[in-house]
């Protein structure tokens, strides 16, 4: 279109002439002198008729459908022209006008843009070609429209090249406002891109996200969609379908479009919002077979037909559904109501629209007021004949006809231009003889023009850096009122904040009535649920999915679940909200916690008995053969500490209990084990008769330095554990509900350590003792010390995997239990085989029975060799219980009382009966 327009104008300008239909003045639509001329471009009628495809001649054709509105916006042009001329704006100076019409067509708008371009005062209708265009003096100053913006643009590009200063009222197309291809071009309109961003925001605070949209194959028409769907997808609306319609009626194919567009319509059932940029011909003929199909919808309207009379009175228009509009902010436009009171009928008055409109007036006054308006579009100006002098002021202007076609927001849109021009032409005359024609060129116009300040009486005024008036937008909605359908204003849209500013009560339940319809591809997500796209090219379809677990969403419609903070809250499944974590740890309530420490207290009772039966017992040699007494009492403190150290366990962690609990129950069972292996390494030397062996284990028998080297080893493990890694408070986020406190060991391989090495002196033990299991049974520990190390070894390999495995709360319990279990049984099998000697049997817990009991043993067990050498050298019982060494033969008879009961069971040889008979009398 844009070559076509620059080949025609280079075409034009290189003829050199051009010429109009028959005469200059059979073009024009409507002229007044002045000493400075507008020019004026409006769609007077909506199509160009043509009986052919296409033209087969170069010629303007003939125009039908008498537009009843725009010719309305040419009067307000008139009037305003003449307010200027009647005041003292521009005193001496006189605005004349020359305004045409388009009929809604490019060609017809650049011939008449020809004309605005040749020279002035010129005998005939001549644009010459310069390179300079500086002080070449034109037919017009400036130019004032035109309404559809394919046609501004296409105007525009000609008028660039002498720099005429162009103002729109109804042209909004966003690509207007670059200034680099539209120089010249300004407007009292703000561009699509605040329209359709009001629309987006309209469409995304109702609630809608699944939309239509209907659209002309043009400039406006592509560059408002493209808008929309930018504005949209910022708001989270989705654009369903996009019906694009020829842009001009006289397409043969507009028809099968609109017809087709209706069935998508009907086709697109969860689609109930559709945003249309139309032409005012493209909407009345859409609405009124979408009455006839019976389709109710709500319909966004684009400033170009949101309060065009024309369709509001469409029969039954009411049953299409809702219509909310975008309309420029409408002034006072008193003044053009009385000018329309007043308008009369002159015979010699040049405006052919006002006589075109008399005589369909005067064919079509026999209709009622419904159908008035279509009668006089269809009536054409060939098959009409009227006679000036019958036409009567009273039938003109039956009840109030033209006011009630008027668009306020339009009419003083092109007063705003006018006055625009105005006090541009003051600001520039101000020095200047502006009676003159050759007194500025329209170059200088457009100077001054781009920076003015005017007023309409009320607000102020100005052009932004992209030629723009950012007036704003008022939001109507069509309403019955009173059996006929009426335009009312419901908010106003602020370009600056982005805001509706709603006023009424009744225009705030509008908008709650309009939030109560569904426009959606997928029913709402509710609180706790997300969305998942089911088809790719569209984000508003989607299923709507549980919120996993930790996650929630507060809001409907929400895109993905939000996290919770893992380390302090959590929640369930379709959550809507996070909850605080509960701190668990084995609290001293916990009905577990209270059965251990039952435990552990019974086991301190134990030990505290104990104690007391071995000390009252002192001398017995029951006591005697267990160690004696600091050994015992050594023994018994550390299953003391072990079973008090339990309480480290229990209750809140702190820093100081988590280091102490390991490293007292490491130390206190290392203590107690290494104490069972001095006695073991005893019993092993008194079972013992190999010499070689014999002198071996009694240089290693010393049982101070082995209990203080064996129990220093682990506290330099402790040590070195608690200052390297020391155990610590530390909150496991692992379980989803709870923070469980509890104690961290700071390194495993520390704690693997200390554990080891107790289980390797354990081993030793049970090593020892094991040798010595068939002792006899009154005074027998190594059985029992086997027995003991045996449940040592299984309570711990158990707790092993049982302490890997578990989670919460209960992993201490896990510990304890397993140290209760090691400690009840090397106290019980240590202690109570001779607390129940000493309580029980007391008569074999005497010296005598004693003697008794090694006689016996001996005489059925010890070698006659090994007895003899024994024998031999032990002849005072007293002596050898008594004697602190085990250097010799009399170390040897220290134990003797333990060696007879420790050696093994042999057949007896005629020797040691012998020995055992004399070692009898001797004792």
């Amino acid at each position: 279109m844009a070559l076509l327009i620059i080949v025609i104008t280079c075409f034009m300008v290189i003829l050199g002439t051009f010429q109009s239909c028959h005469t200059p003045d059979d073009f024009v639509a409507i002229t007044s002198p002045g000493h400075i001329m507008i020019g004026g471009l409006f769609a007077i009628h909506e199509k160009m008729l043509s009986t052919n495809d296409h033209p087969r001649r170069p010629q303007i054709q003939k125009c039908v459908g008498f537009e009843i509105s725009v010719f309305l916006q040419t009067l307000a042009m008139i009037h305003s022209i003449e307010m200027i001329n009647n005041s003292t704006l521009l005193s001496g100076v006189k605005l004349g006008y020359e305004i045409y019409d388009t009929c809604a067509e490019v060609t017809a708008a650049v011939a008449a843009t020809l004309r605005f371009l040749s020279k002035f005062n010129y005998s005939r209708e001549t644009v010459a070609f310069q390179c300079d265009y500086s002080s070449y003096i034109p037919r017009v100053k400036a130019v004032i429209g035109a309404g559809y913006s394919e046609i501004s643009m296409a105007v525009s590009r000609m008028l660039n090249l002498q720099l005429m200063p162009q103002v729109s009222y109804d042209s909004t197309a966003e690509i207007l406002s670059d200034k680099i291809r539209f120089p010249s071009f300004l407007r009292t309109v703000p561009s699509d891109f605040y329209q359709t961003k009001a629309m987006a925001h309209l469409i995304q605070k109702s609630g809608w996200n699944w939309i239509g949209a209907l659209t002309t194959d043009d400039d406006y028409g592509r560059l408002a969609l493209n808008t929309l769907a930018i504005q949209a997808a910022a708001n989270n609306v989705c654009i369903a379908f996009k019906e694009v319609l020829p842009a001009f009626l006289s397409d043969n194919t507009i028809e099968v479009k609109i017809n087709h567009t209706l069935e998508k319509i009907i086709a697109e059932a969860q689609v109930n919002v559709i945003v249309v940029f139309l032409r005012k011909f493209h909407v009345f003929n859409l609405f009124r077979k979408a009455i006839e199909r019976k389709i109710s919808k709500i319909w966004i309207a684009s400033d170009n037909w949101s309060t065009a009379t024309k369709i509001i009175t469409i029969p039954n228009v009411k049953k299409l559904g809702k219509v909310v509009g975008f309309t420029f902010k409408r002034g006072n436009i008193s003044s053009f109501h009385s000018f329309l009171q007043t308008l009369r009928l002159y015979p010699n008055n040049n405006n052919k629209p006002l006589r075109e409109f008399a005589k369909v007036f005067s064919a079509c006054k026999h209709i009622k007021d419904g159908d008035l308006s279509q009668c006089i579009s269809n009536s054409s100006q060939a098959t009409l004949t009227y006679d000036t002098a019958k036409t009567t002021e009273n039938h003109f202007m039956r009840n109030n006809f033209l006011w009630h076609y008027t668009e306020p927001g339009l009419i003083h849109s092109i007063q705003l231009a006018v006055l625009a021009i105005g006090h541009a032409i003051r600001d520039l005359c101000q020095a200047r003889d502006c009676q003159k024609p050759k007194s500025f060129q329209p170059w200088e116009l457009l100077d001054v023009l781009k920076n003015v300040t005017f007023t309409d009486g009320k607000n102020s005024f100005h052009f932004d850096a992209h030629g723009d008036l950012n007036t704003g937008y008022d939001v109507v909605l069509w309403k019955e009122i009173n059996g006929l359908m009426t335009v009312t204003k419901m908010a106003e849209y602020d370009l600056q904040h982005n805001v509706f500013i709603v006023k009424s009560q009744e225009a705030k339940r509008e908008f709650r009535i309009l939030e109560q319809i569904l426009s959606k591809c997928s029913k709402e997500c509710s609180p706790g649920q997300m969305k998942k796209v089911t088809r790719s090219q569209h984000t508003c379809c989607y299923e709507c999915v549980s919120c996993p677990e930790n996650h929630y969403s507060n809001q409907t419609d929400m895109d993905h679940c939000i996290l919770c903070n893992n380390e302090t809250q959590w929640a369930p499944e379709r959550s809507t909200s996070c909850f605080e974590r509960e701190v668990e740890y084995l609290d001293w309530n916990d009905s577990l916690a209270v059965l251990l420490i039952a435990f552990s207290l019974l086991g301190i009772a134990f030990v505290l008995a104990i104690g007391i039966i071995f000390t009252r017992n002192l001398n017995t040699p029951v006591v005697k053969s267990s160690g004696g007494l600091v050994v015992c009492y050594l023994m018994l403190i550390c299953h003391a500490l072990n079973f008090a150290g339990t309480g480290f366990f229990i209750g809140k962690p702190q820093d100081f209990s988590c280091k102490i609990r390991q490293t007292l129950f490491g130390v206190s069972f290392t203590l107690c084990v290494s104490c069972i292996l001095i006695k073991s390494l005893k019993i092993l030397l008194a079972f013992s008769f190999d010499p070689k062996l014999k002198t071996f284990l009694k240089c290693l028998y010393k049982p101070v330095p082995i209990v203080l080297s064996c129990t220093g080893i682990q506290v330099i493990i402790c040590t070195l554990w608690l200052v390297l890694a020391a155990p610590a408070v530390e909150e496991n986020t692992a379980m989803p509900r709870v923070i469980i406190l509890e104690c961290e060991e700071g390194s495993v391989l520390a704690f693997g350590i200390m554990l080891g090495y107790i289980a390797l002196l354990a081993f030793i033990c049970f090593a020892f003792a094991f040798k010595g299991r068939k002792l006899p049974e009154n005074y027998n520990e190594a059985k029992f010390l086997t027995f003991g190390m045996l449940i040592y070894f299984i309570a711990w390999i158990t707790f092993i995997p049982v302490y890997a495995t578990t989670f919460g709360k209960y992993l201490p319990a896990v510990e304890i239990i397993v140290i209760l279990i090691s400690n009840y049984g090397i106290l019980c099998c240590t202690f109570f085989p001779k607390c129940y000697v000493i309580l029980c049997k007391q008569k074999t817990n005497t010296k005598s029975a004693f003697l008794q009991m090694v006689f016996n043993y001996s005489s059925h067990s010890v070698d006659n060799l090994a007895l003899s050498h024994i024998s031999m050298d032990c002849t005072n019982y007293d002596t050898a219980t008594t004697d602190p060494t085990l250097g010799n033969n009399a170390g040897a008879c220290q134990n003797h009382n333990h060696l007879v009961a420790l050696a093994g069971r042999q057949k007896p040889t005629k020797v040691s009966k012998t020995l055992h008979q004399k070692r009898s009398s001797s004792i």
